[in-house]
């Protein structure tokens, strides 16, 4: 078991966390991401009906309150994250509703992921997941760094849509790099709207645009 420090106004407690080097759970059906991230899912959750979820365990530093007003701090592991929450593993509870600030980091090169949160509702292992810990929807994101996110499960798809279209006859006689961009934006939307597949995935049936 990890420790997870935990920083309030009377001082500083620890709590045992799941270790965030533990295996994942085989079980779990999961496709692949760039890096070897894995796709999942089959988990329930309101907060990822519309949203696909990577299995990714990152560093969560999480927060009540700023400067002589903070009476809350903790820094715990993530088990998935996506566009819309991220369940992190905990031993303690905050009460549903609760509003937090919370940083992560997807990159280490890139700026960290920086939003507002609410807990959306808490697990223990006695219940059918198994899991303990607390699951969190994103209110708002700070200097739009829900593009980071969104890169995480779109990058590589994208990179291969316009690395292809931008090869095509019809954007080599555009001159404009701008209206080259617009051009291949439209083309993808139009993609989505066409191609029968999950938006989010759309890659895995993207054929290479006809020249």
């Amino acid at each position: 078991m990890a420790k997870t420090t935990i920083t309030t106004r009377s001082g500083a407690a620890e709590a045992s966390s799941p270790s965030a080097s533990r295996a994942l759970r085989p079980e779990a059906p999961a496709a692949s991401l760039p890096g070897g991230i894995q796709l999942d899912t089959s988990a329930p959750g309101p907060e990822h009906r519309s949203f696909p979820r990577a299995r990714l365990r990152v560093p969560f530093r999480v927060w009540i309150g700023e400067g002589q007003d903070r009476r809350f701090s903790a820094t715990l592991g993530s088990e998935n994250l996506s566009v819309s929450g991220a369940f992190i593993e905990s031993t303690f509870f905050l009460p549903v509703g609760t509003e937090l600030m919370v940083r992560f980091e997807l990159d280490a090169k890139g700026a960290p992921v920086e939003a507002r949160a609410e807990v959306l509702r808490q697990e223990r292992s006695d219940d059918r997941t198994g899991r303990t810990g607390m699951g969190l929807r994103f209110l708002e994101f700070f200097k739009q760094t829900e593009v980071t996110l969104a890169r995480l499960f779109l990058g590589e798809q994208l990179r291969r849509f316009a690395e292809g279209y931008l090869q095509t006859a019809r954007t080599r006689a555009i001159e404009s790099e701008l209206d080259r961009v617009v051009d291949a934006l439209a083309a993808w939307e139009l993609l989505k709207v066409t191609a029968p597949a999950d938006p989010w995935r759309i890659g895995e049936t993207l054929a290479p645009p006809k020249q």
